[in-house]
């Protein structure tokens, strides 16, 4: 499959749906970009952490047990806490219709 898109004046571009899709890339997924050569970038989809990472059951000790969402919010720090809002924030004003600039 090949489709052309064009880079925009502040180097941005768009990963078209349609490879997205097939590919299985999500809305906050962590990508990697490798320069294979001159003319070619290879973009991974990373896992960062998952069940073997110490930190994944940093904030529920017990991950079979749900914890209400107040007192999950509530052991976070100030900064933790503040880029929840921001994520959940942006995340409410996409879902309105709105456009946002991160």
């Amino acid at each position: 499959m090949k489709i052309l898109r064009i880079l925009g004046k502040k180097g941005r571009i768009t990963i078209p749906f349609e490879i997205r899709k097939e590919v299985g890339f999500k809305y906050n997924d962590v990508l990697s970009f490798v320069q294979a050569d001159n003319n070619t970038v290879v973009i991974r989809r990373e896992r960062i952490c998952d069940e073997g990472c110490p930190a994944y059951n940093k904030y529920n000790p017990h991950p079979n047990e749900s914890i209400p969402l107040k007192e999950f919010l509530d052991g976070l720090t100030a900064e933790e806490q503040r880029k929840a809002l921001v994520h959940l924030s942006t995340n409410w004003a996409i879902q309105q219709g709105g456009a946002v600039n991160v």
